[in-house]
């Protein structure tokens, strides 16, 4: 693991204490305002979860509806994408440097559009199906919360507002967890392992609210994303592969669950 190296990963120069200290204060303060503040509060949520009664027996509810009024609801859904993306332009206006585009810089930019999509593709293959599987064994284990992956009701937009969310879900956790925090972490000093470690325990930790078994996928899913960025430097790929994985869990269940009896 430790000969992993991207292209986009010379050397610099080590930081003087102050600088660590004040780099280390920025990225608490970025993940406190958007991933880290959702790890938190999903861990308490297990933890509620866990002492009222078995694991299974909860609803993890993704998109859930926010008023019995559609184009309140509407409003409010459309309010919580843009004012979360919020986080995504604070990481990219502090990785940006003089003569250094940020989106270029962790590759989340269109200059390779047909070979980004393709591996994102491939990606969301290597990740989704085993990642079903493990939904439907920690079920099976009573490990797992029911996952409702849209509470949404029936209206003109939810599919448009289910493909918005599955996109920004996409935005805000590769660029913060993997583009944002990996070079953070490098520029810290931490070893190839460590910066992995921590990001694949981030991405499964603000998934404790869905049981033990979402927090194992989705570390599994941050080791294969984090390795995959630090050899290419590129978190457009890993954009195109969550949306993907996200769009056929909500829309599939918006779409199908009364068919398939699941609400």
């Amino acid at each position: 693991m430790t000969a992993v190296r991207g292209p986009a990963s010379a050397p610099t120069a080590p930081l003087e204490p102050a600088a660590r200290r004040r780099l280390g204060a920025e990225v608490l303060i970025v993940l406190g305002l958007s991933i880290g503040q959702s790890a938190v509060y999903a861990a308490v949520r297990l933890v509620a979860i866990a002492t009222q009664g078995p694991v299974s027996a909860a609803t993890a509810t993704l998109n859930a509806s926010q008023s019995e009024r559609p184009y309140l609801d509407l409003t409010y859904q459309l309010l919580t994408i843009a004012f979360d993306l919020v986080p995504v332009a604070l990481a990219l206006f502090l990785l940006a440097e003089p003569g250094r585009s940020a989106l270029r810089r962790i590759g989340f930019d269109g200059r390779r559009p047909l070979r980004d999509l393709g591996t994102g593709v491939v990606l969301a293959a290597v990740i989704g199906l085993p990642g079903l599987a493990l939904y439907f064994a920690g079920r099976a284990l009573g490990i797992t919360a029911e996952v409702v992956a849209s509470g949404l009701g029936a209206h003109w937009w939810t599919v448009p507002v289910l493909l918005l969310s599955a996109a920004h879900n996409a935005v805000l956790e590769e660029v913060v967890v993997v583009g944002y925090l990996l070079e953070r972490l490098q520029r810290l000093g931490w070893s190839v392992p460590a910066v992995v470690v921590a990001s694949s325990v981030l991405r499964g930790s603000y998934h404790l609210y869905q049981g033990y078994g979402p927090f194992v996928g989705n570390a599994v899913m941050g080791v294969v994303f984090a390795l995959f960025y630090l050899r290419v430097r590129r978190v457009m790929p890993l954009v195109v592969a969550h949306t993907l994985l996200d769009v056929v869990a909500f829309v599939g269940y918006a779409t199908l669950a009364d068919e398939l009896g699941l609400r």
